[in-house]
């Protein structure tokens, strides 16, 4: 009976749910973006980003970022950043480099809430910025949890 109990009240456990959470904004994109390359200005070239351009689903979006560059001590790649215009939080995550990974490749997956731009930075041991934005279209969105 106990258990029977439990799962009665359990039951009738209520349960909130946020229909529509906050999403970042474009000017909300360029301000993290200057955040983190500290307004120096971004070039466009060396960065190539391949993410398709129509997802079914936003909960898994397989992403690679690739970079031009030697790869040498003098002159390598130190970090890629990811960016998105409008999931909860816009900076999707960094990968830190070195002269000893060879290349400057990342693969991964990312969420992406809606149809929207994703960018692509890649900060040179030279101090310079280099980007690439692609639109995706998303048809089932993801990231629709609350950002607190």
């Amino acid at each position: 009976m106990l258990r029977r109990s439990f799962l009665a009240g359990a039951v009738t456990t209520t349960v909130t749910i946020v229909p529509f959470a906050a999403h970042a904004t474009p000017d909300t994109l360029a301000a993290v973006i200057k955040e983190v390359t500290g307004g120096a200005p971004l070039r466009e070239g060396k960065v190539t980003l391949d993410i398709p351009p129509l997802v079914e689903n936003g909960n898994a979006v397989p992403l690679t970022v690739k970079v031009d560059s030697p790869m040498t001590a003098d002159d390598h790649v130190k970090a890629i950043h990811i960016f998105n215009e409008k999931n909860p939080q816009p900076h999707v995550f960094n990968a830190w480099l070195s002269p000893a990974n060879g290349q400057a490749r990342v693969a991964t997956r990312i969420k992406l809430a809606d149809s929207q731009k994703v960018v692509a930075v890649a900060e040179t041991s030279k101090g310079e910025f280099w980007s690439v934005h692609t639109d995706v279209i998303v048809t089932i969105a993801a990231c629709i949890e609350d950002a607190t």
